[in-house]
């Protein structure tokens, strides 16, 4: 196995900071993963803070496995973490995260039926979000339904837990958290919104598998 280089650790490094200046977090509350070769990928440790992450608070996993390299525990999301990039070979990176006005959403006793379609951002990089019923962090109940719901939505809401987001990298993952949370506030304000017209919405999403397809 190729080892993992100190400038490799430090983009991640970087890029978990970034999530944090963002606001698309608080404290311990998130997690990241990139698929840096085929069949390893990196996770923020377990119990780390990702806008204080440090290079010693980077673990290593095989993908195919979930077997550690290394001695730093990552984690304790690693398993939908590995599952998504698993089901999905064009994502690379899984974000964890829990903004205020999109976290209050995923606190409701069901999925909630608002129409997103808002602005042009969700139907084009994020299409419909998805729900998952709660389960108990870090076990394999959630797990397997965060990989179950991700293999056809970019975004799911995680009952009473916040919310999961893949993305082909650093930036299309991170845009997609801030776009979602930039709509639930928009939702807040104003509920009666006018969402986008139907046929705009659909014109929207073909041009994203397009684009996706090229």
């Amino acid at each position: 196995m190729q080892p993992v280089t100190q400038d490799e650790k430090k983009e991640f490094v970087a890029a978990c900071h970034r999530v944090e200046r963002l606001g698309l977090l608080r404290c311990s509350s998130g997690n990241m993963s990139w698929r840096l070769r085929d069949d390893i990928m990196l996770v923020s440790a377990t119990g780390s803070w990702l806008g204080e992450l440090t290079l010693e608070q980077v673990a290593v996993v095989r993908i195919s496995t979930g077997e550690l390299v290394g001695e730093v525990k990552p984690s304790v999301e690693a398993g939908f973490h590995r599952g998504v990039l698993l089901q999905r070979p064009e994502m690379n990176v899984v974000l964890h995260f829990q903004t205020p006005y999109a976290t209050a959403l995923a606190c409701a006793p069901e999925k909630p039926e608002a129409n997103f379609n808002l602005t042009i951002e969700m139907p084009f990089y994020i299409g419909e979000p998805g729900w998952v019923p709660y389960a108990c962090p870090g076990t394999e109940k959630l797990a397997t339904s965060v990989i179950e719901e991700m293999k056809t939505h970019d975004l799911i809401l995680m009952q009473n837990h916040g919310l999961a987001a893949c993305g082909k990298n650093f930036l299309d993952v991170t845009q997609k958290a801030a776009f979602f949370e930039m709509t639930c506030e928009m939702l807040a304000h104003n509920p009666n919104a006018t969402p986008m017209p139907e046929d705009g919405v659909r014109e929207l999403r073909d041009l994203a598998t397009r684009k996706t397809n090229v």
